[in-house]
């Protein structure tokens, strides 16, 4: 059923910038404080207050449009967008409607079939609202230190097809955005969240469906499992003759599946006016030209230097670029080894495997990650003694020299040692022995594995691989 579907994308990223201060007023942005101590009558929108725009927002905002080729508007301005939710205690959000800061951008993700661009629509500013907390007795609290902290919101483009490419685009843009610096990027603490709008329709189909929009999902993992609950739920609804309802739904963890929240509004139901309390932001050539010449090299520049200089695929790069933390840890332990594509392979495998979700905190050192690569290039030890040693060295830091050393690890490539071993494995085993002459060559590699287990697990395998061929050709 599902296969004569396909789904239909578009994300809205809100990202938290960081600034010290609010959007509006001087209260502290700092994450994690006791409820309700950090807000003012500015942020609270109490009657007589009045807002002034924190500069640093538009410049890191800006910065955002020009690291994701955006066109920056010279003329934009501020908007109400109007709505009563608890969370939202003046009843009205400062944002950006028809005059956003930053538009017509894209970003570039690596799917199975190549590098595919998704579009981005634009950038504007707005206010963070306040955080709901939802009582076990049945009580909503309500904690409004987050309201008035600056966000961007990115929306793009309704290009992605699969949750696959959704995640890529979310991992390419969060990876932009901290080599920007304008955003810590936490998803954890939900300075970085994703709305994603769906739509499902039959392949072939040029008509857009009914979209519905998943809020606040702050984890690569659950954009993941959202959508693919969504897009089955979706085709089930078309499938039993009913229409998709447009409305807001969220991603209940626990259940793993999509469940209603509200109807969705429409831009008029927001009543968009121009906030009579701030005026137009205008911007000349300079501000703009000295935002760009301050953006460091961003993941495609790094991306393209690692293709050339370390031979790496493009799917590979982007992988190693996607943390700016884990690009300068690999660059830092390639640096250090003279057998960079053993790094990379150790990092892409071992490393990735180990490291806990949204986060790029490596324990191991680069120069120990270094030297077990060098161990593994010059064919010293071999893959699964490499792996074991990175979950040893994971948990306490220790000299891999060592540890090979007293656990009698060293990988066996002197073919006098491991001659008898090969000798016994064609006596126990003359069967295979005799399918590899007759030309079934996958017994080979029957003879090459139960050799290593001769070897207690120490022998090369391509110097084993050699020998035994040599032994087989020389019965015939």
């Amino acid at each position: 059923m599902l296969k004569d579907y396909e789904m239909v994308i578009g994300l809205e990223v809100h990202c938290e910038l960081k600034t010290k201060t609010k959007i509006f007023c001087g209260c502290s942005t700092a994450f994690g404080a006791p409820p309700n101590t950090q807000c003012c009558p500015v942020c609270m929108g109490l009657p007589g207050s009045l807002p002034v725009l924190n500069r640093q927002v538009v410049d890191y905002a800006v910065t955002a449009g020009l690291a994701t080729g955006c066109e920056i508007a010279r003329f934009s301005k501020q908007d109400r967008k109007n709505y009563f939710y608890p969370d939202l205690p003046k009843a009205y959000q400062i944002s950006q409607y028809d005059l956003p800061l930053c538009r017509n951008g894209h970003l570039d993700i690596e799917t199975d079939t190549g590098t595919k661009r998704i579009g981005i629509t634009r950038i504007h500013i707005e206010e963070d609202a306040g955080k709901l907390i939802h009582d076990q007795g049945g009580l909503t609290l309500c904690d409004y230190n987050r309201c008035g902290v600056p966000l961007i919101e990115i929306v793009s483009e309704p290009d992605m097809r699969s949750a696959e490419e959704a995640k890529a685009y979310v991992q390419k843009l969060r990876a932009v955005l901290l080599y920007a610096g304008v955003s810590d990027c936490r998803m954890q603490e939900g300075s970085l969240r994703c709305d994603v709008n769906l739509s499902v329709r039959k392949k072939g189909e040029g008509v857009l469906g009914t979209r519905t929009e998943m809020k606040n999902l702050n984890s690569f993992q659950f954009i993941v499992k959202a959508i693919e609950q969504e897009f089955r739920r979706q085709v089930e609804v078309l499938e039993n003759g009913e229409k998709v309802i447009q409305e807001t739904r969220r991603f209940d963890q626990a259940s793993g599946k999509t469940v209603a929240m509200r109807s969705k509004e429409n831009a008029d139901d927001y009543r968009y006016f121009p906030d009579p309390d701030l005026p137009p932001l205008v911007l000349d050539e300079s501000d703009i030209e000295r935002l760009r010449a301050a953006i460091p090299p961003l993941p495609d520049q790094r991306k393209g230097a690692y293709i050339r200089r370390y031979g790496l695929t493009a799917q590979e790069a982007e992988l190693l670029t996607a943390d700016r933390e884990i690009a300068d840890y690999f660059e830092s332990a390639a640096a250090l080894s003279s057998h960079p594509r053993q790094v990379v392979n150790l990092l892409l495998t071992e490393v990735f495997r180990l490291l806990a979700p949204d986060t790029a905190d490596i324990p191991l050192s680069p120069a120990r990650l270094a030297r077990l690569a060098d161990l593994l290039g010059e064919e010293r030890i071999h893959a699964g003694t490499a792996k074991k040693l990175i979950a040893r060295l994971w948990s306490r830091d220790d000299d891999p020299d060592r540890l090979i050393e007293e656990q009698k690890l060293w990988q066996i490539s002197d073919e006098a040692l491991l001659l008898p071993a090969a000798r016994r494995v064609l006596e126990m085993k003359p069967g295979a022995a005799a399918d590899y002459r007759r030309g079934k060559t996958q017994a080979l590699q029957q003879l090459v594995g139960l050799t290593i287990r001769e070897t207690g697990g120490q022998g090369n395998p391509r110097v084993i691989r050699a020998l035994l061929q040599r032994l087989l050709e020389e019965d015939v």
